[in-house]
């Protein structure tokens, strides 16, 4: 059990040390365009790269530490035991599929860029697109994990 949760944490936080280096290279994009005249496709591809990176890499980290999007209009007041009950049973009923489903089917995309070595079609822009399109694997991964975390923690204290 504890060994999911380190794995969760030490993979969310790694990824999200990317936050501030998307955010300066938005603002060199910004800079450069708006200020000198200059495009830069490859560095706002690069963002949006890191981008990918984070929302789907620390989607897991961020169920795992309960800080996920929900609406909270029944759940916020309710006992412990009737949020471990919702957790486990909505966990079951949405998210393993999802999980499942995106796994499963992302990854014929997945090798299918990398068979053919899928570059940008932008002007300038990068010759990564295969492994910007990886990124997705991580989403159902990540999750997938931290619902098996979550359940043992809940189910088996």
């Amino acid at each position: 059990m504890k060994l999911l949760e380190k794995y969760i944490n030490f993979i969310g936080e790694k990824i999200s040390y990317l936050i501030p280096v998307m955010t300066l290279l938005m603002i060199v994009v910004i800079v450069s365009r708006y200020f000198f005249g200059i495009g830069r496709t490859d560095l706002q591809e690069l963002v949006m790269y890191f981008h990918a990176l984070i929302f789907l890499g620390c989607a897991g980290y961020v169920f795992n530490q309960d800080e996920h999007v929900r609406v909270d209009i029944f759940y916020r007041d309710s006992s412990q035991k009737y949020k471990n009950f919702i957790n486990i049973l909505l966990g079951i009923i949405f998210l393993l599929p999802v999980t499942l489903v995106i796994g499963f089917y992302s990854i014929e995309l997945i090798s299918m860029s990398w068979k053919i070595k899928e570059i940008s079609t932008e002007a300038g822009g990068l010759a990564y697109v295969f492994i910007q399109k990886t990124f997705i694997l991580l989403f159902p991964i990540t999750l997938f994990i931290a619902l098996v975390n979550q359940l043992i923690k809940i189910i088996w204290k």
